[in-house]
């Protein structure tokens, strides 16, 4: 648990290292986001190399747990902490759980609502764990939406979705620390549309949608944010999104909501498999 935690925190992904990678080479060697993007590269080798945190936001912790229905989930949530504690106190999370209330920071990372978790019953004889960490920064420039919206002319359809969506990251501009990678959920109530959209961070940025209405609607996304010029960190370029995935939700008739969550470059999401034993089977990502 601990080593999954280094992990996520000091290193990214190779798909999220391969859309890097591939936006680079989509923008002029002595534009400003070629030297966004060298920073960047320089910033994750360095990071992985001294294992230290890519970001010095090391941002929300969310683990996502399917496993048997027999699996013990309070001995899991309190071993979790112990873990998150553990690697607070090496440096691999910065302290960032802060009471709302006093504003106390106990150090630890640990208190209500900190880590979250999700857990789902699984099928087969081994746990499966992902850890995704979320920056603040990142946080809030994430949008709901409900449609219709008059000041957008977006109606209660996908072309009423698809304003949505680039509204948010219009709005966003380089506070998200772009390029970034979106979850949408269509659909859904408020809590469903944001737990739903942040569940997209756990797809494979090369993947593709087995619906196909809401994969080209992802690839329209994805075509259309890279117009608008933002860029990485806001300073203009071909991408300003990494890539666009989404998922949709029934909804009640009275509503109808589009919930966009907002990743930043600093894109950090590892899991493992656990055998029976509880030893590492494989890594996720």
């Amino acid at each position: 648990m601990i080593d999954l935690i280094r992990r996520t925190s000091c290193d990214l992904p190779q798909d999220v290292r391969n859309a890097l990678l591939s936006a680079r080479s989509c923008e002029s060697n002595d534009s400003l986001a070629a030297s966004v993007f060298e920073t960047i590269h320089r910033n994750v080798d360095l990071a992985w190399s001294k294992t230290r945190p890519i970001c010095q936001d090391t941002g929300s912790i969310l683990f996502y747990i399917t496993a048997p229905a027999s699996f013990d989930r309070a001995a899991f949530k309190r071993l979790a902490g112990k873990c998150v504690t553990a690697a607070t106190a090496k440096g691999w999370l910065r302290p960032n759980s802060v009471d709302p209330i006093t504003g106390r920071n106990d150090g630890t990372n640990v208190g209500p609502g900190t880590p979250t978790f999700y857990f789902e019953d699984g099928s087969e004889p081994v746990v499966t764990i992902k850890l995704v960490l979320k920056g603040g920064g990142c946080e809030n420039v994430s949008a709901q939406y409900s449609l219709p919206d008059a000041r957008l002319g977006a109606d209660r359809n996908l072309d009423g979705c698809r304003k949505a969506v680039l509204d948010a990251v219009f709005q966003a501009q380089g506070k998200g620390c772009s390029p970034g990678v979106i979850g949408i959920c269509i659909g859904g109530d408020r809590a469903t549309g944001y737990e739903h959209s942040k569940t997209q961070f756990l797809r494979r940025l090369d993947d593709t949608n087995p619906d196909p209405t809401l994969r080209a609607f992802e690839e329209d996304i994805l075509r259309s944010a890279n117009e608008l010029g933002i860029g990485p960190m806001g300073f203009g370029g071909k991408t300003t999104l990494l890539a666009a995935k989404a998922c949709a939700l029934n909804r009640l008739p009275a509503s109808y909501f589009v919930t966009v969550s907002y990743m930043c470059w600093a894109f950090r999401r590892q899991g493992i498999v656990l055998d029976q034993t509880g030893h590492i089977a494989h890594w996720l990502y």
